[in-house]
């Protein structure tokens, strides 16, 4: 199963985060400092958390600010909601519970004395006296017939008072609870002979209270179910590090007399040998044993076999960490950079060492600080993974905080490959770790002030502006990386224009049809009145550029331009109605996905404007939105438009929607040609 929303309340500096959305995959926490970003992790975490994680302490969890609420009984921890989280059953899951609960929402939680507890929305309900009732009186009718089998008159009439004296002592509101279902199932069995098997609608009743005899034993089963299968919220942090030497003996004698140091020492030693397959005192005995007599050939052989499966599984190791760190850290060889990583056995030490291009070692220690961080965030994430973070969500604070800025990018790709296998969730102040076509993905954590507390937002579109600072410097990076580092320029009006044509080429691309060329930089100008001074910029730099306008006024203005039409000619300037088949008027890049945005709109935000589309083809789908919805937003639509396409396939689209982007490829890659 996977989380789909959560909430936070009276956790440290948070008064209540309110209900915030989790990614299927992958949701970035951006903050300014002292946002509470960190706190919404380890709050997080006590939703289920592993064993040897300190549970909920009203003291020191619950704000300072109402802590003599609890004090003066205003506020009871025992029914005071810290963490929740709904639940999204998988496939998996879903094998394992009757059909009736598969598509039920899963709730866990913890109150503030640190209790647990959890229910289930949706499903069948349980029966009361009440819903059975009718039930129930027309079956003691049944089995007191006028005409029953011959010899049966008094089993039959003994089996109804049995139940008619077992569900009058129940008041009407009462749940027909497991104990209640098991007495009721008794009676019942004892009556069935008594029933006569021709009438289908007595055999039917029959069964229905069966049903509702067991309902309850069901539902505690699936709560069983739910509850063991509930992933396990395992947080990191930049504070748990692999010592470059580990002294085997003295580690060995910690673990057995259960006197190890705190997580940030002895943590990442115990991953470390947990990856290579060898306790501390099976590698520390080993380097203790002396070689055996010349005589007695059996024993060096045993001996010999020790040694070579140590060799084997440190190489093993060395290997897998060496490849995954490289994957990241690609090694500039013609600068000595580190190359390979390796795990060296010597005496009662086991050093973790880096050799450069020309075969030098050096411990790790020796090494830069996001080396270092980049190797152990590997070594104690391999060790784990095998084990209980199989089936774990991971909360990751401030993940590569000390590597470079361009590290950290190609890390954004390793955080989204952890992600297929485990959902992750991390913060992060970077902007190098919010790719420019991830902003659907993120989370705006902000504290207006104390009293409010710490906000968890859905949208970008937090009111604190250092919030937000990160998605801006990441667009920022990215358009300034793509200026003038492309031959080939398509310029858009604006940023919800460009992920429109961004993921609707990836799904031609996905389909193996023909979408954009890859080598066509997409920039957003900001509106349809700056797309002449960005098409200038780069036309004076020589580079290939052409311009989509919407078919709006704006967009009919910044057309009639003669700098824009005489710098990149009139082929050049694109217009979305060149593109599009149908009615509407002063057509925007939304109306060339009208059909598809009215489904997304429904699926995803729970927009309905369908009957006000059909009643006016003619009005663009934004305007129609703008019109109907409340809370519109041309940038909620579109990323939730984004959203649908990692789900779905181009087939999705309508055909005039794939035939409308279809040309606009083909123009837009033979004008930059």
């Amino acid at each position: 199963m996977r989380l789909g929303r959560a909430r936070v309340r009276n956790y440290r500096s948070i008064i209540d985060t309110g209900v915030f959305d989790v990614e299927k995959m992958k949701t970035i926490l951006v903050g300014a400092n002292e946002a509470g970003k960190t706190a919404i992790l380890q709050a997080l975490q006590q939703i289920n958390r592993p064993a040897e994680v300190e549970g909920l302490e009203a003291l020191r969890d619950f704000p300072r600010s109402k802590f003599h609420q609890i004090r003066t009984g205003a506020i009871n921890p025992a029914k005071e909601i810290v963490v929740e989280g709904w639940f999204i059953l998988d496939d998996d899951d879903k094998a394992l519970l009757p059909s009736d609960y598969a598509d039920v929402l899963y709730r866990r939680g913890r109150y503030a004395n640190d209790e647990a507890f959890h229910s289930i929305e949706g499903g069948p309900s349980i029966p009361t006296t009440t819903t059975i009732s009718k039930d129930v009186t027309r079956l003691v009718a049944h089995l007191r017939r006028s005409d029953p089998p011959e010899g049966s008159n008094a089993g039959a009439e003994a089996a109804a008072k049995d139940i008619e004296d077992l569900v009058g002592t129940w008041a009407p509101s009462d749940l027909v609870s497991t104990a209640r279902g098991a007495a009721l199932e008794t009676a019942l069995k004892a009556a069935l002979t008594f029933i006569d098997e021709a009438s289908q609608a007595e055999e039917e009743r029959y069964d229905r209270l069966m049903i509702a005899c067991n309902a309850d034993k069901v539902r505690s089963e699936v709560y069983k179910l739910l509850w063991a299968h509930t992933p396990t919220f395992v947080l990191f942090n930049n504070y748990l590090r692999v010592k470059p030497r580990i002294q085997l003996n003295h580690l060995a004698a910690r673990v057995e007399q259960n006197i190890l140091d705190d997580k940030t020492y002895d943590y990442g030693n115990l991953c470390l040998l947990k990856l290579i397959g060898f306790s501390p005192r099976e590698l520390s005995d080993l380097a203790s044993k002396e070689v055996p007599a010349q005589n007695n050939p059996e024993a060096i052989k045993a001996y010999q076999k020790s040694l070579d499966e140590r060799q084997y599984q440190l190489n093993a190791a060395s290997v897998r960490l060496t490849t995954e760190v490289r994957s990241i850290w690609a090694p500039d060889e013609s600068r000595g950079e580190a190359a390979k990583v390796r795990i060296v056995p010597d005496g009662q030490y086991l050093k973790l060492v880096v050799e450069d291009s020309i075969g030098v070692e050096v411990e790790l220690d020796q090494r830069s600080e996001g080396f270092q961080w980049l190797v152990s965030f590997f070594v104690i994430f391999f060790a784990e993974a095998e084990g209980k973070h199989r089936n774990a969500i991971l909360l990751l604070d401030e993940p590569g905080v000390s590597l470079h800025g361009l590290k950290q990018r190609e890390f954004r790709s390793t955080l989204s490959k952890l992600s297929e296998r485990n959902q992750t969730i991390y913060t992060t102040h970077s902007p190098f770790l919010v790719g420019p076509d991830e902003l659907d993905l993120v989370r705006v954590v902000e504290m207006k002030d104390r009293a409010t507390g710490t906000k968890a937002s859905t949208t970008v579109a937090a009111s604190d502006s250092p919030a937000l600072l990160p998605l801006q410097e990441a667009l920022g990076y990215d358009l300034a990386q793509s200026l003038f580092a492309q031959q080939r320029n398509l310029v858009l009006e604006g940023l919800t224009d460009y992920w429109y044509v961004d993921a609707t080429s990836k799904l031609f691309d996905d389909a193996g049809e023909k979408s954009l060329e890859e080598k066509v930089a997409l920039v957003p100008a900001g509106n349809a009145g700056k797309v002449v001074y960005f098409a200038t910029i780069l036309h004076a730099q020589k580079l290939k550029v052409a311009a989509l306008l919407d078919s709006d006024s704006a967009g009919d203005q910044a057309a009639k331009q003669d700098t824009l039409t005489h710098t990149l000619g009139q082929k050049a300037v694109m217009r979305t109605k060149d593109f599009y088949k149908g009615a509407v008027h002063g057509v925007e890049v939304e109306d060339l996905l009208r059909d598809t945005l009215i489904e997304v709109g429904k699926e995803e935000l729970g927009w309905d404007v369908a009957v006000e589309a059909a009643a006016e083809p003619s009005r663009g789908i934004v305007d129609i939105f703008q019109r109907v919805v409340t809370d519109f937003s041309k940038y909620k639509l579109a990323k939730a438009y984004l959203r649908w396409t990692r789900t779905h396939s181009l087939s999705d689209l309508k055909a005039q929607e794939r035939d409308a982007f279809a040309e606009m490829f083909a123009h837009a890659n033979k004008v930059l040609k």
